[in-house]
Formats: C-alpha cells, sequence, structure tokens
C-alpha cells in the first residue's frame, strides 16, 4: 500500500495530462464531430472506438520500449523526461497561439463514403496509429508518472488507465457534438478553453523538465 501511495500522484498526474489534452480538438476529434454530425451518432461512436484503441496501442508500445529502456540505462530517464518536458512546451505554445486566434472549430466528416461501424472503428485506429504526435504525446504521458526505479505496473497503470477514459472521453465527444448546438457552444468558449490549457502544459512541461528523480 506504501508503495502505491508513492507513484499515485505521478500517476494522476499522467491522467490529468490527458483529460487535459483530450480538452484540445485535434484531428481526430474533429473526424469523431464531424462524423456523428454527418453520417450518425452510431459511425461516431465506433470511429471513437477505434481511436481508443490506437492510443492503448500507442501506449503499450511506448511503456514497454520506455520500461526497456530503463531497465538497461537508468539515467535515460532524465533525457526521456527532458523530450516530454519539450513537448509540453510546445503544447503550451500551439495552445495560446489557438487562444490568440480568432479561427473556430472546423469539424469535417471522416471521408465522402458511407461505412460500415467496423469500417469507421478501424479508420479511427488508422487516424490515431498514424498520427507521430501520438506518440511524443505518450512519452510525455508516461514520463511524468515514472520515477527512478519506477516498477513496470506503473506504467501499465497509466496505459490502463488512460485508455479507459480514452474511451469514455471519446465516446462522449461523438453523443455530445452530434448536434450543431455543442459545436456552436465549443467554439464560444474555446479561447478562454485554449488559454487554460496553455498554462497547465506550461506548467506540466516545466516540471518535467525541472525534475530530477
Amino acid at each position: 500500500m506504501d508503495q502505491f501511495l508513492i507513484y499515485l500522484p505521478g500517476i494522476l498526474l499522467a491522467y490529468s495530462i490527458f483529460l487535459v489534452g483530450v480538452a484540445s480538438p485535434g484531428p481526430n476529434i474533429l473526424a469523431i464531430i464531424g462524423t456523428s454530425m454527418s453520417v450518425s451518432r452510431s459511425s461516431g461512436i465506433a470511429l471513437a472506438l477505434g481511436v481508443a484503441f490506437g492510443s492503448l496501442t500507442w501506449g503499450t508500445l511506448t511503456a514497454l520500449g520506455l520500461s526497456a529502456l530503463l531497465s538497461t540505462y537508468a539515467s535515460a530517464l532524465f533525457f526521456i523526461k527532458v523530450a516530454g518536458g519539450a513537448y509540453l512546451i510546445w503544447l503550451a505554445y500551439k495552445a495560446f497561439r489557438s487562444a490568440a486566434s480568432t479561427h473556430d472549430l472546423e469539424a469535417k466528416k471522416l471521408g465522402r463514403e458511407q461505412r460500415s461501424p467496423l469500417g469507421y472503428a478501424l479508420s479511427g485506429y488508422a487516424i490515431q496509429m498514424t498520427n507521430p504526435k501520438a506518440a511524443l504525446a505518450w512519452i510525455a504521458t508516461i514520463s511524468l508518472g515514472l520515477q527512478s526505479g519506477s516498477p513496470l505496473w506503473v506504467a501499465a497503470a497509466i496505459v490502463i488507465g488512460i485508455f479507459i477514459l480514452s474511451t469514455v472521453i471519446h465516446t462522449l465527444y461523438a453523443v455530445a457534438f452530434s448536434t450543431p448546438f455543442m459545436v456552436a457552444a465549443y467554439s464560444k468558449a474555446r479561447r478562454y478553453i485554449q488559454a487554460t490549457l496553455g498554462v497547465f502544459f506550461a506548467t506540466a512541461g516545466l516540471k518535467l523538465l525541472a525534475d530530477r528523480n
């Protein structure tokens, strides 16, 4: 129990980074919203599930790769955290730039042809797996939760927890944003949301860069 409490803050911080990041719609979320609005809510949900499983794949690959690397080179954690911190600072810059922009949210339907639920799920999986930023995001997220000598279950807890969060939240996007009203409501609050995200990303990035554990 004591060991669990030692690593719990880092695990929760990793969850927080994911939750903040998913509040800033990227190509995958815009595709989910656009598909829910233009095709059907069920198609958007299928796409969302594909994205979630793509996130699980990236998370598993990242966790296994980092664990193998750290088991051989414990000092590599410092460089991993520097890379993760730099990526979070870059996300903060993007969030602040988005907050300063007057460009509204643009959700577009994924492709023109009608697909089966499995087809949309596979498309969501492909979108996530072909996004190189997903790998960088996972490196930053997992490195926030790791400390020197962290057991494998810490990385596993981060990956499984974020997979569950990803499934729930992407599905909620498909359900809640299946109407133009919700897209319009988000667009009105977008600049404030992005500014808040920028502060959070910058804080987390600086924490990683300053962390020596």
